[in-house]
């Protein structure tokens, strides 16, 4: 099977999204096993220590699913305990200019290209490599992935589409909505006209662009103007809507 990266870029758009906040390997495990091609573990507003962390991405072993942790921040130690617990790939909030952006790409690469430890005692385990064959055999495979989701990003995006090592720029609407001061209104002419400008911008740039989908149609919608990643719900929101829509059943 094609790596996460190649898939970033070609073939179906991956299965992607289920951002798990709940800090259970089990539902990781039911999440990658269901057919998620990504499965995010949230570390800036899920309640998952180091810990939880390792035993979620230990979870999607035996299964195509790709590991990936959203760090609190641009932290050299929150990205360290993510791939050495052997996430695959790190997502990255709150990143404003393209110098920040070029920290997230060295915190995810080994020299030369970047200034990422060695220290894959856990993580080769989970992905079947001896220890001293992994950085030859996966160093190469971390995917680098940046939110758009403040002012500051919109407006450097030019510059931040110049990082090398970039692998996915995903734009967060919902952020992106409250720092433009109309929270959730996802129509609101000054998000629409800063998302159109990143799109735009981070398509001509041929990074592979990521939003979110939570309906089918938003779903088609993206796929046709080029997404080449969607964020499918949330594992909380997920369980509140089937309790909600279950006791729905008792009117009937």
């Amino acid at each position: 099977m094609p790596s996460v990266k190649q898939r970033l870029r070609t073939g179906p758009v991956p299965l992607a999204g289920f951002v798990n906040l709940i800090p259970s390997p089990v539902a990781t495990q039911a999440l990658a096993a269901a057919g998620a091609d990504v499965v995010v573990i949230d570390q800036e507003h899920g309640p998952i220590g180091p810990e939880s962390l390792h035993a979620m991405v230990a979870a999607t072993a035996g299964t195509p699913c790709s590991p990936w942790v959203r760090v609190p921040r641009c932290d050299e130690a929150a990205v360290k305990t993510a791939l050495d617990a052997g996430a695959e790939g790190i997502v990255f909030p709150l990143i404003t200019t393209a110098e920040s952006a070029a920290e997230c790409v060295a915190l995810t690469s080994y020299p030369p290209k970047g200034r990422r430890g060695w220290g894959p005692f856990v993580a080769h385990s989970r992905w079947g490599v001896e220890l001293f064959d992994y950085l030859g055999q996966r160093g190469g495979e971390t995917v680098c992935a940046i939110l758009i989701e403040t002012r500051g990003a919109i407006d450097n995006i030019e510059e931040i589409c110049k990082v090398e090592g970039v692998d996915c720029l995903t734009i967060a609407p919902f952020d992106l909505s409250t720092e433009l001061g109309v929270s959730g209104r996802l129509d609101a002419p000054e998000l629409v006209e800063a998302v159109n400008h990143a799109e735009r911008v981070i398509l001509e740039a041929g990074i592979p662009l990521g939003g979110a989908a939570l309906t089918k149609e938003q779903t088609q919608a993206l796929v046709q103007k080029g997404y080449r990643l969607l964020w499918h719900q949330f594992d909380v929101l997920m369980l509140k809507q089937f309790v909600r829509q279950t006791a729905e059943w008792r009117s009937i």
